[in-house]
């Protein structure tokens, strides 16, 4: 009750763990260890192996048999293995799900940011091309000092 008491009073104590082994973070890394070995050849590979040997030495060596037939000790090895594995594997496919949950959180606040500079290049874009509208250009120029050139041209007296 004291433990709870402190986690109560002290929220920096919340959740709080006391030693290594209780540590979230240590037991998913373990678990994906273990998840990651448990999906390779070589340990179906080893499984394999251990499964022939303890058969063909129970059914065949007469003074090593400790698991006559129907193997009832290899079948608890395998339900102790199943038991183990399968929340084991389960907590590494968790702590894969957080890390792309992480992820998709980043790339998304990459893309709004990204989104929000493009809108802001559109906008400065559209701005200078208003400008730009309103600036003589060359032909332009040609243009007015064509017109410019007729008009003196008809002021001038003749003669």
């Amino acid at each position: 009750m004291r433990l709870r008491d402190e986690a109560l009073t002290e929220p920096g104590r919340v959740g709080q763990r006391y030693s290594s082994f209780q540590d979230p973070d240590t037991i998913g890394r373990w678990s994906e260890k273990v998840a990651r070995f448990l999906g390779t050849g070589r340990f179906l590979l080893i499984q394999t192996i251990v499964v022939v040997a303890w058969i063909t030495l129970n059914a065949t060596a007469m003074w090593l048999q400790w698991d006559e037939y129907p193997f009832i000790l290899l079948n608890l090895v395998f339900s102790t293995q199943a038991a183990y594995a399968a929340p084991l594997i389960l907590l590494a496919q968790n702590r894969q799900d957080a890390r792309d949950r992480a992820l998709a959180e980043r790339d998304r606040e990459i893309n709004d940011r990204i989104l929000s500079d493009t809108e802001y290049l559109g906008r400065e874009l559209s701005a200078v091309r208003l400008r730009l509208e309103a600036v003589a250009t060359a032909e332009d120029l040609d243009d007015i000092r064509t017109d410019l050139l007729r008009a003196v041209e008809r002021e001038r007296p003749t003669g």
